[in-house]
């Protein structure tokens, strides 16, 4: 039996919510706001959350992401009075389980935990027997850690996997790891380089071609379909290839089927498909640069790779590592880095990602090839600057008051920076004082003098008197702030 933690301000839902866990044999938890459940959270593994949405404290989907850090990684049941499109859209895409609109009968309730639970205690079977070779891939960041589960999911399949993410993400050390931990794993990875493919030899180069089929083909040569027969093609930048070879791509694709440029006999290939773009293939297939049946054939099962700057964790890991490599490669004695260093790696944006990263660190290290230690200086200068204007924007917009300041209610008294005689300090702040308290008095009382002077215990004369001395007229006043 599993525990649940229920996240819900209304009181009676709680109680009938823990009633129908009870009855189905689990343990459960309750929170009446988002502080409170995510200290619950902190402390108990849970695995499966009931997450209501208009909470004290804020939204309940606000609270997705650091729920999908836990460790237990527990299901997210959203929980609403009022339904919303968009609120249902962002839930989904942040993995929760199901988005649920208030009032639910308890058939409902029952079978969405059951159903729930079922996948949980699947799902952390699953992730306790995969043991995983990802060679190159470093990283132990939530994000990184759910790419690779979902690598350990398709490998044992022969699905079609469609790897998107940002240039440098690390689409190919992905498509490898697919190839490395499937059954095909001693059989060939052929990679198919859409980008450099030239338009008029591109099916030559992807399907062969037979000896004197065109000007220039003087033997008889395989294609990369062909030679990735028995394992795995790898379609990278999907997305650059060209319209008119889509076509011909969608039929070897369905029937395995192709026939070689100049040969009249169709060959067959069982090959694993994976392909990869940093494209928006759902945007071209509406623009008519990308046929959407071949779009549907790529996309079976997606993995979309995180950028670098959402695995800020990993960065330090990835540093090391290149380093180590870096120095390896170039003969060089392993470098030491020191704190200052990664602290700006770990800073910047990375636009290049992984691959910039990598970049960066080579020309670091082969900026002074004899010192034992990677220190700041050896960095880009675009990369230093990028810490120093982050720190000095982050002081700029530091609020820091001239002079020494107190807080009374809504009123800010300033101070005087000199020193003046007691009297003339005292006079000075007393009329602070005075015209805060006749801005209130002036509100509450929406400008009535008969209200003022009850509220005040002051005599008319008295209040117009402080009125004039103040510029302050009787119309009502907003609150000072």
């Amino acid at each position: 039996m599993g525990k649940i933690a229920i996240i819900d301000d209304d009181a009676a839902f709680r109680v009938l919510l823990e009633e129908y866990c009870l009855k189905l044999g689990h343990t459960t938890t309750t929170a009446e706001n988002i502080s409170e459940g995510k200290n619950l959270l902190a402390d108990q593994s849970v695995d499966l959350v009931f997450l209501d949405v208009s909470l004290p404290d804020g939204n309940g989907l606000d609270a997705l992401p650091f729920i999908q850090s836990l460790p237990s990684s527990p299901e997210v049941i959203i929980i609403t009075g009022m339904g919303d499109a968009n609120g249902a859209e962002l839930a989904i895409k942040n993995g929760a389980w199901d988005y649920l609109q208030k009032p639910l009968s308890r058939q409902e309730v029952v079978l969405h935990i059951r159903r729930a639970m079922e996948y949980h205690e699947k799902k952390s079977h699953r992730s306790k027997q995969i043991s995983l070779k990802r060679d190159e891939i470093v990283g132990k960041s939530k994000a990184i850690s759910a790419c690779l589960d979902q690598v350990a999911y398709c490998a044992c399949t022969e699905t079609g996997v469609l790897i998107t993410g940002e240039t440098g993400t690390g689409k190919e050390l992905f498509a490898r790891a697919i190839h490395i931990n499937s059954r095909r794993a001693n059989q060939p990875f052929v990679v198919v380089d859409c980008t450099s493919l030239p338009k008029d030899l591109v099916e030559s180069i992807l399907f062969g071609h037979a000896k004197g089929s065109f000007t220039g083909a003087n033997t008889e040569s395989k294609g990369l379909i062909e030679q990735a027969d028995g394992g795995t093609l790898f379609l990278d930048e999907a997305g650059e290839l060209p319209l008119e070879t889509q076509k011909s791509f969608l039929r070897v694709l369905q029937e395995r089927v192709y026939r070689p440029v100049g040969k009249g006999k169709e060959q067959k290939s069982n090959f694993r498909l994976v392909a990869a773009t940093n494209r928006d293939l759902c945007a071209m297939v509406e623009e008519g640069t990308f046929r959407s049946d071949l779009f549907f054939r790529l996309n079976t099962f997606n993995i979309h790779l995180p950028p670098l700057r959402e695995r800020e964790r990993d960065v330090e890991k990835l540093v090391m590592s290149f380093v180590f490599t870096l120095c390896r490669r170039n003969k060089l004695p392993i470098k030491g880095v020191v704190p200052e260093t990664l602290e700006v790696l770990s800073a910047y944006s990375w636009p290049g990602n992984v691959r910039e990263l990598e970049n960066t660190l080579e020309k670091a290290i082969l900026a002074d090839p004899l010192d034992p230690v990677l220190y700041p200086i050896h960095l880009p200068p675009e990369i230093r600057l990028s810490r120093i204007r982050s720190r000095v924007d982050s002081k700029n917009t530091e609020e820091e008051p001239t002079a020494p300041q107190e807080q009374i209610g809504t009123a800010v008294l300033s101070f005087p920076e000199t020193l003046l005689p007691f009297k003339e300090y005292r006079k000075q702040l007393s009329l602070d004082i005075e015209r805060h308290y006749l801005q209130l008095l002036l509100h509450e009382s929406e400008g009535d003098i008969a209200t003022a002077c009850t509220l005040s215990e002051l005599s008319r004369s008295r209040l117009y008197d402080l009125l004039k001395t103040h510029g302050l007229t009787n119309s009502p006043q907003s609150s000072p702030e």
